[in-house]
């Protein structure tokens, strides 16, 4: 199974977190402008004549245009530091999960390659969605404000939602983001391993190779693009209800409904208001943000990786 094998063995669990770290922060460095653009697209809504909705591209541009003029250019990274906490412990605990599942599940005589990599992507994207939550509900709520601030620091943001909503107003769309990583990682893996190989050699010797890493970079790219149009209208339903709360009014315009009933309820308010379409706000950057952020995850991962080893094999040298 030598396309479970390139994420399974290789590495110590410490070098596999570590890895999956730096991986996570370097990718959110680069794609956090996309991120913000997309959150305050999936986030407004249009009650007008369908008809009389702007394009995509339009409505993509003027929002970026407006975030520029008002905001000014550092308003592109809000949320940024809880996203880089998020990106930290996200990687850590996704590619570590990933690893220890698959070794647990190579013990299992005729379990295929490609259910394997499905089983182990959807356990740690569940869990290392479970665990690092609360972080992406930060991201989103910084990410969505304007000029006038509902929070006034990361830290004040922790009290006053303890306060007003709870321990469960860290959790908010919680069900929408199980829901939607739970097939988007077993998707995701199951492609990236399967495409990696034979990308790989059809890459070999030339440009991509030599400077893009070739193989790991396309099929991450690819992976991630496919993955993500599957599940895109969860990710919709999780942003909206990240937003929900006595705070709901101090997001975009200031004026998004209130959904209060779960996941079904969510989207059938969205279908009936929105159309259908209203689930795909924001899909032309999540997937122009996807392929870049998959890709440089990825393969950051395989290159620290990559560098971590070739000390254990200098030191092992120098041993013997």
């Amino acid at each position: 199974m030598p396309q479970v094998e390139a994420l399974r063995d290789e590495g110590s669990r410490l070098q596999v977190v570590t890895a999956g770290a730096v991986a996570g922060l370097v990718s959110r460095f680069f794609i956090a402008p996309l991120d913000v653009l997309k959150i305050r697209l999936q986030i407004s809504h249009s009650l007008s004549d369908p008809l009389s909705r702007p394009r995509y591209s339009s409505s993509t541009l003027r929002t970026f245009s407006n975030i520029i003029r008002h905001e000014g250019f550092t308003a592109l990274w809000k949320g940024n530091v809880p996203a880089e906490f998020l990106y930290l412990t996200y990687g850590s605990i996704q590619f570590l999960t990933y690893r220890t599942t698959t070794q647990l599940l190579s013990s299992i005589p005729y379990l295929p390659p490609s259910a394997t990599s499905f089983i182990a992507g959807a356990t740690a994207g569940t869990l290392a969605t479970t665990l690092t939550y609360p972080l992406d509900l930060l991201r989103t709520r910084f990410a969505a404000q304007g000029n006038d601030r509902v929070y006034a620091s990361l830290a004040a943001s922790v009290r006053t939602i303890y306060r007003t909503e709870g321990p469960k107003g860290f959790f908010r769309g919680l069900s929408a983001g199980v829901g939607q990583v739970l097939p988007y990682m077993g998707l995701f893996f199951t492609l990236y391993e399967g495409l990696k190989v034979p990308m790989s050699s059809v890459t070999a010797g030339n440009f991509l190779q030599d400077k893009l890493g070739g193989g790991e970079a396309l099929a991450g790219m690819a992976a991630s693009v496919l993955s993500k149009s599957a599940v895109f209208p969860l990710d919709t339903v999780r942003k909206r209800l990240q937003v929900q709360g006595p705070t709901r009014k101090g997001y975009g315009k200031g004026d998004i409904p209130v959904y209060e009933k779960g996941i079904w309820n969510t989207i059938r308010t969205i279908v009936r208001r929105e159309g259908m379409r209203g689930l795909y706000r924001g899909l032309p950057v999540s997937l122009v943000k996807a392929a870049p952020a998959s890709a440089i995850t990825v393969w950051t991962y395989e290159r620290a990786m990559g560098v971590m080893r070739s000390f254990d094999d200098d030191g092992e040298g120098r041993c013997a």
